[in-house]
């Protein structure tokens, strides 16, 4: 069973970023699966981990493609990846503390989270880097 379902209405036709919008797609599913499989905390905990360091690789690539090409939206997008890193930080630190579990609920909150990213800023970047030959 998959929370997210990858198609072609994700991409950003920037395929490095596509390719790594698909990686974290297949981490939160994952996570997700192994959640409902009653996979261990530290099963769960390692996922999420993996997860949370590569979403922070993926901002970075982001951020510094959007730096070499001048995006006239860079500051708003960094604060919104600041923001979301922040948010899912807060949420590991809290499962790794054992005050918070794995949920439904939570699991929704990263799929919102992943799509809504996708589907509303990054797809707002996705003609001005074509426009730059990038591909």
């Amino acid at each position: 069973m998959t929370l997210i379902k990858w198609d072609d209405r994700y991409s950003v036709k920037i395929a490095k970023f596509d390719e790594q919008h698909q990686r974290l797609v297949k981490l939160i599913n994952t996570l997700y699966e192994s959640m409902n499989l009653g996979k261990g905390q530290q099963e769960l905990a390692n996922i999420l981990k993996e997860l949370v360091d590569y979403t922070r690789k993926h901002f970075s690539s982001e951020e510094a493609l959007m730096l070499k090409h001048n995006y006239p939206h860079y500051a708003a997008h960094k604060i919104s990846h600041d923001r979301l890193t922040q948010q899912v930080m807060e949420f590991k630190n809290q499962y790794d503390q054992g005050k918070i579990g794995l949920s439904v609920q939570m699991m929704s909150f990263l799929k919102e989270w992943l799509v809504n990213h996708i589907l509303d800023e990054d797809k707002a970047y996705s003609s001005f880097f074509e426009s730059k030959g990038e591909k």
